[in-house]
């Protein structure tokens, strides 16, 4: 199954043939008029085939490719949009499983393609199909560069809400599960930078990926029994392309990874001299979100989700935070991308602000419990099925922009297709975890008889 949506491509690794990766390789240099493309990838062992397919696909259109080799995916979009070039391609599947893997797709700008490029795209593609351009009479050159990773920290270090030698002088005892992938080397690499004693677990290349590896409570048992035994002040978990950040506090408790965005954005906020400030976030990230710039007279905005669709209003508003509820930071005065090592540093500062334990931070923070269901999605059209979905709901307000979310005084459910999986996401959230699970059950039970 060859999934192509916003989020890019994603299949197993016999739906990725090398027609399919060439005529997308040839699509894409077209469309963004390329002369220079950065290639990374995450640590799946057909990245390196699928790296060398792309690699020959686009230097035979006549263009050349800056390799940064395995690294995380903002440290690809920071090198696109630093080193100046016409564009990247993140060979990755994200959180999904052995044996997918994938491609995202980066412009100029750093940020991801959106909904009608990618659209463009994927048409572009199929028409090319097996019908490949010929080489051109000048071919691109392949290049490595082997300091994208140490750019890109170079430049987290200097964000202005850090102040660097308080986090050095805290000395964190931090362990990080990299899950073997692309944030391996990077994220310890950061907190050196910072003076934090580095207890890691899972962060090698050669064997990803240990467990689950999407960034779940379920899928961080390690990492929590790590936190508790060696008496860690936190632990940080990755996807495996290092663009998502969840976070375990001092006493081994996962603080699930809607508080990664809201223990940032109570930093940023905190810290910001904007008058106006505006947050941004998508329509399933937890109502903590809105309590939180509550308190500094802040607005917020929320769009479909999908990282572009968060990135692309936040430069339209100018907003001085934003990010997604699955552990993804977004800090524009980094770069337009959800990013974990930004969080990681976000993060630390805010323990160092606060001067207390995350355990009694979290104390502090608004209370809410999100839960977060997959159905199959079979041949269920959501739009088709709204004016029964709506009836059952009884809500108070409805919101289509993506998918359906029923909203109500004091929780709310949101149903959408995946951009990334066969199926059918239903979160919601209220104030405890029983009243979220009651709110989802009468929805998941509709798509079990239907």
């Amino acid at each position: 199954m060859l999934i192509e949506s916003l989020s890019g491509v994603r299949g197993y690794d016999t739906d990725l043939s090398e027609i399919v990766i060439k005529s997308y390789s040839h699509a894409f240099s077209e469309m963004i008029d390329s002369r220079k493309i950065v290639i990374g990838r995450d640590t799946r062992t057909s990245g390196e085939k699928i790296n060398r397919i792309i690699t020959e696909a686009l230097n035979n259109s006549g263009t050349t490719v800056i390799d940064l080799g395995i690294c995380p995916t903002p440290t690809v979009q920071y090198a696109v949009e630093f080193q100046n070039t016409s564009g990247g391609i993140v060979i990755t599947a994200s959180h999904n499983p052995l044996p997918w893997n994938g491609l995202k797709f980066i412009g100029s700008d750093g940020l991801f393609l959106d909904a009608k490029q990618m659209l463009k795209l994927k048409n572009r593609r199929i028409e090319i199909g097996e019908n490949l351009p010929e080489k051109k009479t000048s071919i691109g050159k392949s290049i490595q560069y082997e300091n994208a990773i140490k750019d890109h920290i170079k430049s987290i270090l200097r964000i202005t809400y850090l102040n660097i030698e308080k986090i050095q002088s805290r000395k964190f005892k931090v362990v990080v599960d990299a899950v073997n992938g692309a944030a391996y080397k990077a994220i310890p690499e950061l907190l050196t930078a910072l003076n934090c004693e580095i207890i890691p677990i899972n962060c090698n290349n050669d064997k990803p990926f240990p467990h689950s590896p999407e960034p779940l409570p379920e899928n961080l048992g390690e990492l929590m029994d790590k936190v508790l035994s060696s008496g860690a002040d936190i632990g940080f978990a990755m996807d495996p392309d290092g663009d998502r950040l969840a976070i375990v506090s001092n006493e081994g408790k996962p603080i699930s990874e809607e508080y990664t965005l809201v223990l940032t954005e109570k930093l940023v906020l905190s810290k910001s001299a904007v008058k106006n400030k505006i947050v941004v976030t998508n329509l399933s990230t937890t109502m903590a979100v809105d309590d939180i710039a509550h308190n500094y007279n802040t607005r917020v905005i929320r769009t479909p989700i999908g990282e572009i669709n968060v990135a692309k209003k936040m430069r339209e508003v100018d907003a001085v935070i934003g990010g997604e509820g699955n552990g993804g930071v977004i800090l524009p005065d980094a770069h337009l991308g959800r990013d974990s090592l930004v969080g990681t540093a976000l993060v630390l500062q805010l323990l160092v602000e606060e001067g207390c334990s995350l355990s009694n931070l979290m104390k502090k923070m608004p209370k809410y419990s999100i839960i977060k269901k997959k159905v199959p999605r079979g041949e269920i059209d959501l739009s088709n099925s709204l004016p029964q979905l709506t009836k059952i709901a009884e809500a108070v307000s409805i919101n289509n922009e993506d998918g359906i979310k029923f909203i109500y005084h004091d929780h709310w459910v949101h149903l959408r297709p995946s951009n990334t999986e066969p199926i059918i996401r239903i979160y919601a959230e209220a104030l405890t975890k029983i009243e979220a699970e009651k709110a989802a059950a009468i929805f998941v039970e509709y798509f079990k008889n239907n």
